[in-house]
């Protein structure tokens, strides 16, 4: 794959994991409010990080969003997310934006504007890696009529009854799929023996129906 031009708006977890997955050939530039992150990102990233607000059109133009590939907004804050990618493509016609969705209800809302927007932080680095279409990830949210999703469940820091216990003990409803395990900066495919611990996050495809008991299921 060919270099591209990446600017991150959030350096929290989720854009230090994206700048040191991409990292490498590509040219990564991270924008962050906080000055204490931005240090610590400076130390821990290859990437270019600009303390200021991503939202603001000076912070962007330093960044060089008219030359980017890819603008991705990851921060915990899905108006700001909005805010900044509606910037990258109005202002400085980023070549594609993609968001993170803290609230999956939002996702319709970023999509009616052109941006690629979805919860999971590791499908978030897949479509940026490889310039994949998110209209394969978008159709198991409408197939057969909507009743078919993707949600990620967080597991409590604290732990909970799924914890330490091998998946296939875990006794999950019908429909569902776990698909991966995100554990701090490592992504698990899970298998029948892996056991989920404190604080991981889960990727799963799930039947609409069954939604409410795969998280009762996981995370309580």
């Amino acid at each position: 794959m060919a270099a591209i031009h990446l600017v991150i708006a959030g350096g929290g977890k989720v854009g230090a994991f994206l700048a040191n997955k991409l990292a490498g050939k590509n040219t990564i530039v991270i924008i962050e409010k906080d000055p204490t992150v931005c240090k610590e990102l400076s130390k821990t990233t290859k990437s270019l990080v600009i303390q200021g607000d991503a939202c603001d059109y000076r912070y962007q133009e330093e960044a060089r969003v008219d030359r980017c590939d890819v603008f991705a907004a990851v921060t915990s804050d899905d108006d700001d997310n909005l805010v900044a990618c509606q910037l990258a493509k109005t202002a400085f016609s980023a070549g594609r934006a993609v968001a993170r969705v803290n609230n999956p209800k939002n996702e319709r809302i970023f999509n009616l504007m052109g941006i690629d927007a979805i919860s999971s932080t590791t499908i978030i680095g897949h479509l940026i890696e490889e310039r994949a279409t998110i209209g394969d990830i978008l159709t198991l949210h409408v197939m057969k009529s909507g009743q078919v999703e993707i949600v990620e469940i967080d597991i409590p820091e604290t732990g909970c009854r799924s914890c330490n216990r091998q998946l296939r003990s875990l006794g999950l409803p019908e429909g569902c799929v776990l698909v991966s395990i995100i554990r701090g900066d490592d992504v698990v495919i899970p298998r029948g023996s892996d056991m989920i611990l404190p604080g991981d996050s889960i990727i799963a495809v799930t039947s609409t129906e069954n939604e409410a008991e795969l998280k009762r299921a996981l995370a309580e």
